[in-house]
């Protein structure tokens, strides 16, 4: 294999494929049946190993890194892996398993969220969850045939309804690039909860395609939505999103929700410390008094292809201090069990919470761990249910669902193990022995498989 252009010259040989490139200071190596990558720019670095290497776009993903320039002050890090892992083993069932109480995890935490991705696909390039350098043209995505149908996903979700779950979203990927959308929408919200009430239905999206589609997803039965913006100012929203999507689009697509009745709605900003801070005031004052829960969001180190480092991070305590020297502020109590954001309400001339302003939220996972009381499971797009949004490996519930001879009882004995089982509290160990980098076998899956 060899590789020309403008970029480094690349060489593999032998069967173990040993690659050396060399351009202005640019170095890279691979070798070994399991696939060992450096490479190293001026502030780049680049590792990769596993099984789950891509190795036929290795020529052309070392040619981008290597005209990659990171403005970032640490070293930037984009690992050269699948986003995708072996699937953990499913738990053996006992004869006449118990399903009269509803289960609780070895933390007593009960299951009552449910985060469903219907695509890993998203039309933006966020440097934060899909970077362009390695979500190209050539990414392989994965094929229909490994996607849950609608009909099995609703299925699972049922299950899932009668082991606790109240609360269920659509993620992606940017969930509204799943075609017909809406007749999964429909399928989740006619089904029936123990206790009669519906369900808690809701949707996240990048917004792009809101504006369109906000009347047939309400009619549908999607009770909200929450919306993914990084600022107002559309020179750095272009320049976040990474495929020059105008900011007034998002805009125009938040104001159809509202007037669909897809509320209360909430916007979720990711902050990144010599990026988009300055965008935090700005979003507040646009947002205040409108009805429209605004939520900062500490940037965080999921997957292992967004280059994060923790010089990025601007911690919530810093994002609420700036607003209250503004923007007077008082805490409010958890509006759910189990809710991951801190919500501050505006206050009024005589200091008191005016709900009339409104609220914000900050969501704080990398300062101030919220593992205690976290109630969340997360389906990823082909069936893999993970336990943690950090977690690197799930279980492969797809093969259950495609078996005849498995029942919906004993899919619900399957989750009440897995879940009886569940000890993840990545933050909170992250907080004592800092954030876990590899890039081997433990690598954390990307976001953009099994949603925010």
């Amino acid at each position: 294999m060899a590789c020309k252009g403008d970029g480094p010259r690349v060489f593999a040989r032998g069967d173990n494929l040993e690659v050396f490139a060399r351009g202005d200071s640019l170095k890279v190596f691979a070798r070994g049946d399991n696939l060992e990558v450096f490479a190293q720019g001026d502030n780049l670095k680049v590792f990769a190993r596993g099984d789950q290497f891509n190795v036929f776009a290795l020529c052309q993903k070392v040619r981008r890194a290597a005209r990659a320039q990171s403005s970032s002050m640490s070293e930037r890090v984009i690992p050269l892996v699948d986003q995708r892992h072996p699937s953990l083993p499913l738990p053996t069932l006992l004869a006449g398993q118990d399903l009269s109480a509803l289960p609780l995890d070895g933390l007593r935490r009960p299951l009552t969220d449910l985060r469903i991705s219907v695509t890993d696909r998203c039309n933006f390039r966020c440097s934060y969850c899909m970077p362009k350098e390695v979500f190209d043209k050539d990414y392989a995505y994965l094929p229909q045939s490994h996607l849950l149908s609608f009909e099995e996903i609703t299925r699972i979700a049922k299950v899932f309804v009668g082991r606790g779950v109240r609360k269920i979203r659509l993620t992606g990927g940017e969930p509204l690039l799943r075609k017909n959308i809406e007749i999964l929408v429909a399928q989740l919200a006619a089904l029936p909860t123990p206790d009669g009430q519906p369900l808690d239905l809701t949707l996240t999206t990048n917004g792009s395609l809101l504006a369109r589609k906000a009347q047939s997803l309400k009619g549908a039965g999607l009770q909200r939505v929450t919306v993914s913006l990084d600022g107002l100012d559309d020179a750095i929203f272009r320049q976040m999103n990474d495929v020059d999507f105008p900011v007034a689009d998002v805009l125009a697509g938040i104001e159809a929700a509202r007037a669909a009745g897809l509320g209360p709605i909430k916007v979720n900003m990711v902050v990144k410390r010599g990026t988009n801070e300055h965008e935090i005031l700005p979003m507040a004052r646009h947002f205040q008094g409108t009805g429209i829960v605004l939520r900062f969001i500490e940037y965080m180190d999921v997957g292992a292809t967004n280059g994060w480092c923790m010089d990025e991070v601007l911690p919530s305590a810093e994002v609420i201090r700036r607003l209250h020297a503004e923007l007077p502020l008082v805490q409010l109590d958890p509006s759910t069990p189990g809710e991951t954001s801190e919500r501050w309400g505006y206050a009024n001339a005589l200091g008191k919470y005016d709900p009339a302003l409104g609220e914000v939220g900050v969501i704080s996972s990398v300062t101030q761990a919220f593992c205690g009381d976290c109630n969340r499971a997360r389906l990823s797009t082909e069936g893999r249910l993970y336990l943690c949004l950090f977690a690197s490996q799930g279980f492969d519930l797809r093969q259950l669902l495609r078996d005849p001879a498995q029942s919906d009882n004993a899919l619900a004995q399957t989750v009440d193990a897995i879940w009886r089982g569940r000890t993840d509290q990545y933050s909170v160990l992250r907080s004592l022995r800092g954030p876990d980098t590899a890039s081997g076998p433990g690598r954390r899956v990307e976001m953009s498989y099994i949603g925010g």
